[in-house]
């Protein structure tokens, strides 16, 4: 008898246990005064208590896209920094940003440039040839100066998170398939689409071979901005058929199953990837579309996923920069514009421009590379400063792991939320308060209310 008294003690105790803690909601915060930042705080407790003013309702029962992960452009010159590192403080470096334990920020999206980019300390493809050459059967095809740098901090990474999401993309053809032979501008020549169509099957193949799987690739970044260097212009017609007539028909003859990824560039042209789906022998070997946000509005995304719901939408880049000598942190712009911004409306993930440059913003090329583009960490020898990029993505990346998938939450004038189910059951609940002033406001979930407060400009991160 004696027995049974215990154990219905020990079953009260852990039910009540279990209760509690299906009562208590985690949470990280960044104050815009860098008091605090992205730190995990007391906990809150649903109850019965409410208070007057703004709710903010999550509701799991409305499901809508799912999710494969949150990072950055891990460009030519990110990477340099990186292997440049002493083995010890690059390997701390690392784990803080892709691990998920501790104060590690789990990014788990990463965006490689096929080539040089802009932010390389030189312009290369991987089949350079003397004036005059070609290489249409890609037989020179060489990875080369990612060897020293890319492709060994790819390889530590992927020791943390196997299961990375790698997204690539080009800025330039080899300049010999030009028609300006010049690695800034210009538009590819008829003559060698096929031949580039097999430049990238050779990427995607070589990568594979050094252990790097690439998921999916772009196209072309930016086709509409032949100014910068390295860069092409190629327009949605030119597109269609590259895809449709060799891109596609290349990837399905060699068994490659890289998801392709058209446009590649600003929200304010939505009908770029819209005439690419018009074309159906085009759209059938086609994932999706990528999208930026230097130009246009984010709600433009939703407007592609609406005139075609079958193709997914991807948020491929965006420039977060915090200006020297401002005073605090804009946490809440990127965080609204980006990470609730393109999740809101139908993005499978959120990458930002770009991982890492030191104090003076380099390596970046000349006739247009970009000479102000903060890292999400500044990377001095062998240490590193984070930024508000860092915080930005973090807010999202540590808890919204791939597989999630976005649930219903509300809007207020002041407040902008978005939220998930993580693969743990867990919900996620991103908060930015965009106002100046301090908000008061309700957490709804079924029938319980947490009452918490976010004052101007600060942003958090709810789990429970």
């Amino acid at each position: 008898m004696r027995f049974l008294y215990v154990l219905v003690y020990l079953c009260l105790l852990t039910g009540s246990s279990a209760i509690a803690q299906n009562r208590k909601i985690d949470y990280w915060l960044t104050r815009s005064d860098r008091s605090v930042l992205f730190t995990q705080q007391a906990p809150l407790e649903f109850g019965q208590r409410s208070v007057s003013g703004q709710v903010i309702t999550v509701d799991d029962s409305r499901k809508y896209q799912s999710i494969d992960g949150f990072g950055f452009a891990l460009t030519g010159g990110s990477a340099q920094h990186i292997v440049r590192m002493s083995a010890t403080a690059r390997a701390a470096l690392l784990k803080e940003l892709f691990a998920t334990d501790g104060n590690n920020i789990g990014i788990s999206y990463i965006r490689l440039s096929i080539g040089a980019s802009d932010l390389n300390e030189k312009i290369f493809s991987y089949n350079d040839l003397p004036p005059g050459e070609t290489d249409t059967a890609m037989e020179k095809f060489d990875l080369g100066p990612d060897r020293e740098d890319v492709i060994p901090v790819m390889k530590e990474i992927l020791q943390i998170v196997p299961s990375l999401k790698i997204l690539a993309s080009p800025w330039s053809p080899p300049v010999w398939m030009k028609t300006n032979h010049d690695t800034r501008g210009g538009q590819l020549i008829p003559e060698y689409y096929r031949a580039y169509a097999k430049y990238f099957v050779k990427y995607v193949q070589q990568m594979k071979a050094e252990g790097i799987t690439i998921d999916a690739i772009t196209v072309q970044n930016e086709p509409l901005h032949p100014g910068n260097n390295p860069s092409l212009l190629m327009t949605a017609p030119d597109q269609a058929e590259f895809v449709r007539n060799h891109l596609g028909p290349l990837f399905k003859e060699n068994n490659i199953k890289t998801k392709i990824i058209v446009y590649d560039h600003n929200a304010n042209r939505p009908d770029y990837p819209v005439k690419i789906y018009e074309d159906p022998e085009a759209a059938k070997y086609i994932d999706g579309s990528g999208f930026h946000l230097y130009a246009g509005n984010i709600e433009a995304l939703t407007d592609v996923h609406e005139a075609y719901p079958d193709k997914h939408i991807y948020f491929t880049e965006q420039m977060v920069v915090e200006r020297p000598g401002r005073p605090g942190i804009n946490i809440a712009s990127p965080v609204q514009r980006l990470i609730i911004g393109a999740t809101r409306n139908w993005s499978r993930n959120v990458l930002e421009w770009n991982l890492a440059a030191d104090p003076e913003y380099k390596p970046y090329t000349d006739r247009g590379g970009c000479d102000m583009c903060q890292g999400a960490v500044t990377i001095d020898k062998d240490s590193f400063s984070r930024n508000i990029a860092y915080y930005s993505i973090a807010h999202a990346s540590k808890f919204v792991r791939p597989g999630s998938v976005r649930i219903g939450s509300n809007e207020t004038d002041s407040l902008s939320t978005v939220a998930f189910i993580n693969p743990a059951g867990k919900h996620v609940l991103i908060v930015s308060n965009n106002s100046n002033q301090k908000q008061i406001f309700n957490i709804k979930f079924k029938n319980r209310i947490a009452v918490t407060k976010l004052e101007g400009g600060d942003v958090a991160t709810y789990v429970w």
